[in-house]
């Protein structure tokens, strides 16, 4: 799954990497090395734009809401437990098929946060000395320090309680497409800890290599079956992966030390 991602790249090197052609300044996100759900987030995405003349599409750097809603939900509160669609069936899901068919997005990060839980910490839990176990959270992010590009979804939503001139009237919100976790080994892997993705977590967010971005955010592309290729998982062996501090876990923390690799995980691992 994808619960927690760290994203620092500002607004003029994201236009760089993804060839943006529309960004408002004052749009502009402060990084974050602990973004959370329900947190708005940077997102890449082909649209035309609002009120052009010319009908093209535009690739625009734009701000949403992590956590989709669909269009036809009554209320947006469940918009915080769909932050993740499975790439095996976004395209049959009422909640995502239409976003899969018509609206899809790439979120930028830096790599996203797993946790594991220990050896000892699961004894602990067996033998009910511990209702709640530590977990170790690990950093995955490509090997070649490149921006991760996961693959999302993103949606409109109107809340009908506001007038239409109302700022809030529309909420613009989003998921992240996750497939399995890889099991073949790390690029580069911890000394003490985990080989593969699989041994972290048996899902992961979908990364996009960069010769899929155009087709993926193509709108004219709306047949669910040819745009089933695109959920490939990319080529093996681009992760790596390290234990960070536990202070990750609380989402009041955003700092960039967040990132700091740890000589040997805090909570001790199933490795």
């Amino acid at each position: 799954m994808c619960g927690r991602y760290a994203s620092s790249r500002g607004p003029e090197d994201l236009a760089g990497i993804f060839e943006i052609e529309k960004w408002e300044p004052e749009e502009t996100l402060e990084p974050d090395y602990n973004v959370a759900p329900t947190k708005e987030v940077y997102a890449v995405l082909d649209r035309p734009l609002k009120d052009a003349a010319d009908p093209r599409p535009v690739r625009q750097l734009r701000r949403l809401r992590w956590g989709l809603v669909p269009s036809w939900s009554k209320t947006p509160d469940g918009g915080a437990r769909m932050i993740n669609a499975r790439a095996e069936t976004v395209h049959e899901k009422p909640a995502y098929r239409r976003a899969f068919a018509a609206r899809r997005c790439i979120l930028p990060a830096d790599g996203y946060y797993e946790w594991v839980t220990g050896t000892q910490e699961r004894e602990l839990e067996v033998e009910g000395k511990k209702k709640r176990p530590r977990k170790q959270p690990y950093f995955v992010l490509p090997a070649d320090g490149s921006v991760f590009a996961m693959a999302g979804l993103y949606e409109f939503w109107r809340d009908r309680t506001l007038p239409d001139d109302h700022p809030g009237a529309w909420w613009v919100t989003c998921s992240v497409i996750t497939t399995e976790a890889e099991r073949t080994p790390l690029a580069v892997a911890p000394a003490e800890g985990p080989h593969s993705l699989a041994d972290i977590h048996p899902r992961m967010p979908l990364m996009l290599t960069p010769e899929r971005w155009d087709a993926w955010l193509d709108p004219s592309r709306t047949d669910p079956q040819d745009l089933r290729g695109l959920l490939d998982p990319p080529p093996h062996g681009l992760m790596r992966a390290y234990p960070v501090s536990t202070a990750v876990s609380n989402v009041r923390n955003g700092g960039p030390e967040l990132l700091k690799e740890l000589e040997a995980p805090e909570v001790g691992t199933l490795f």
